[in-house]
């Protein structure tokens, strides 16, 4: 019997290592952390910051121009105040806004001084940057009401991109780092982590984003692990491709899975055809947003070794070229979104068309027509910011 037991013992261990030889393989090594983070990381790598560097002091363009417009703007005041809450209170469309406004933007100044430092090597930059992330680090306690979710995303997705450049490019010292770790660990990490299955999908992957940026910056490689998951099943169920089948993929662990919840859930909409998004006949503000996050996580996991553009980049495509071909003036067919669409993409485009075309060498006319007539992109006040500056036309 003893022996019984050792033999198939033995046959369990055998059987156990092969299955780990399966999931060590290229789709498992895909979706998991790297075994050492690549600090600056999220977003914006230090070969990138450099590539710009220069041609900013070359007076190159586009970076020249998009330099001068961030450079020139509220966010790189040196004079600015931060304006920290204890507790930041959003409810839908922000009202009410108690703090949401205030947070998005004093984590924007942040990012801005933070690369103002690395372009310029202005020291008062950098210790700006870092005045504001300790104001809100010693305050914040809390996100409450209906669109605490969302405004964690938005603003946990800008304070790692900060924190990133101040703690790996500035030499003067950063005291506070760790009580800033502490609040993206305990304040901001919780809140979007767990992802929100039944909201608009851009919730999902702005909350995903900063999850992600947060576990770059914190080396949690566990939740890092989790929101790449999180991750790879909602763009499926964002974006649709004709061979996804007659109905888009419905989100992970939504109970949305019928035909009738499918389509109410897409806006209505029950013709699918390539880079149709879910929130397309809601309006392409929204739909912009879920488009950038899509691209910027897969920027930070390219960064980061773990490349996740093979995984997404038809659906990011297609989305792209679907949305600004209707921005670039192409008619409207009646099957869509009856005949009408809200276009205001937005400043969205140059992380996915700078990975797409720039680097893979994809054609993308209409991205391309749309994203070099917004240039320099600036910032939408809420997550996107700069992108012209730190991605146009960049190899690194």
């Amino acid at each position: 019997m003893a022996r019984t037991r050792t033999t198939l013992l033995g046959v369990l261990t055998l059987l156990t290592g092969l299955l780990s030889l399966q999931l060590s393989g290229p789709s498992a090594r895909a979706t998991a952390a790297p075994a050492a983070f690549t600090h600056p990381g999220v977003l914006v790598s230090r070969a990138q910051l450099d590539y710009v560097r220069s041609k900013v002091q070359a007076g190159q363009q586009p970076w020249k121009a998009a330099y001068d417009q961030m450079m020139a703007s509220s966010y790189a005041s040196l004079s600015r105040t931060a304006k920290p809450r204890a507790v930041v209170e959003c409810g839908s469309s922000s009202n009410p806004n108690h703090g949401c406004t205030e947070e998005r933007q004093d984590a924007i100044a942040a990012y801005t001084d933070a690369l103002a430092w690395y372009f310029t090597r202005d020291s008062r930059y950098a210790k700006k940057s870092i005045e504001i992330m300790d104001a809100w680090s010693a305050t914040i306690t809390d996100h409450t009401n209906s669109n605490a979710p969302l405004q964690t995303g938005w603003a946990g997705s800008t304070w790692p991109r900060a924190a990133e450049l101040v703690k790996y490019t500035y030499d003067g010292g950063w005291p506070n780092a760790g009580r800033f770790a502490t609040m993206l660990r305990d304040v901001y990490l919780p809140e979007v982590i767990n992802g929100a299955a039944t909201k608009n999908g851009n919730w999902e992957l702005v909350m995903t984003e900063a999850a992600i940026g947060i576990s770059v910056f914190i080396e949690d490689r566990a939740d890092y692990d989790k929101a790449v998951g999180t991750y790879l099943a909602r763009v499926p169920a964002y974006v649709y491709l004709t061979g996804d089948g007659d109905l888009p993929a419905p989100p992970a662990n939504s109970g949305i899975d019928t035909k009738a919840e499918i389509i109410k859930y897409w806006q209505g909409q029950s013709t699918f055809t390539d880079g149709l998004a879910q929130e397309t006949c809601r309006d392409f503000g929204h739909t912009g947003w879920g488009i950038a996050s899509i691209a910027d996580i897969a920027e930070t996991s390219r960064i980061q070794g773990q490349d996740l553009y093979p995984k997404i980049q038809d659906r990011l495509r297609y989305a792209l070229g679907f949305h600004t071909s209707y921005e670039n003036g192409t008619a409207v067919p009646s099957w869509l979104c009856g005949g009408s669409v809200d276009t205001g993409l937005g400043r969205v485009t140059e992380v996915g068309y700078n990975a797409l075309h720039n680097r893979l060498g994809i054609s993308m006319s209409q991205t391309q027509k749309y994203t070099e007539a917004h240039r320099p992109s600036g910032t939408d006040n809420y997550f996107n910011a700069w992108t012209t500056l730190t991605h146009a036309d960049n190899p690194a």
